[in-house]
């Protein structure tokens, strides 16, 4: 199959009714599966590793932490995406996605926030620095709650998905920075990266990376976060697209009666 056929094919999933086909039959593996990896992560993470010797046991909130911070930065990334698919090829059903992933977007964020502070209390001695990665991060929290306000904000649906995937483009920015702030200003209190220096083979500074004992446990909670990630945007975006049937015959019924 070429990549024009390839690529035709996958734009069939534009269509309402057979992206809620598809997703209803694969939603399954999705919520037991991250279900699954999220419990055996957790479960070996605080009851089947050590303490560190640094930082004891708060060192186990990275189980949350960690995968939460991820998929709040590239949940705003996915949104990104899909935004530039309703702007570029108008397809309602990418649109409806991008909405439906935002306050999946807020509770990751929200999580990361929480458990950041948690951590960071006993660690650096204070509950919040505007440390360039924490205030990236908040920032990208209230470009969260902005885009689901414009969402509730203008009623012509097609109307507030240009202007949310604007609004998207430019907190984009922010959702690089909570990645790289760290590279960017070598300043702050939080840590480089460690997660992706334990998967490296060579050229990591043992004090810098996670050590496999908390890492493989955490790559698990990643993974079950990713596929949790999915069910509930699966699940989310089919309930927009019903969302929208009903409001259409309504108007239709108000329009006719």
């Amino acid at each position: 199959m070429s990549i024009a056929a390839k690529a035709n094919a996958l734009w069939e999933y534009a269509n309402p009714r057979k992206f809620l086909a598809t997703s209803e039959r694969v939603m399954p593996f999705f919520w037991v599966s991250s279900l699954a990896c999220i419990v055996v992560g957790l479960v070996w993470g605080f009851f089947f590793t050590p303490d560190d010797y640094k930082q004891g046991s708060t060192v186990k909130i990275i189980y949350l932490h960690v995968p939460a911070a991820l998929m709040a930065i590239n949940c705003w990334l996915m949104m990104l995406a899909t935004s530039l698919v309703w702007l570029v090829r108008r397809h309602h059903v990418s649109a409806l996605a991008a909405r439906a992933a935002a306050p999946v977007g807020i509770v990751m964020t929200l999580i990361a926030l929480a458990t950041g502070a948690i951590w960071g209390q006993p660690m650096w001695g204070t509950w919040w620095a505007w440390d360039p990665r924490l205030t990236s991060f908040l920032i990208l929290f209230l470009f969260y709650l902005g885009y689901v306000a414009l969402w509730e904000a203008i009623e012509d649906p097609d109307t507030a998905a240009d202007l949310t995937s604007v609004l998207c483009l430019v907190g984009s920015v922010f959702a690089i920075l909570s990645r790289y702030a760290v590279n960017f200003w070598n300043q702050g209190l939080h840590q480089g990266a460690s997660v992706m220096r334990a998967a490296a083979v060579t050229g990591a500074d043992t004090e810098e990376k996670v050590s496999n004992i908390y890492f493989y446990p955490l790559l698990l909670c990643i993974i079950g976060f990713v596929l949790l990630f999915i069910a509930l945007v699966l699940y989310r975006t089919g309930t927009e697209i019903r969302a929208r049937r009903v409001k259409a015959l309504l108007a239709r019924e108000r329009v006719n009666g």
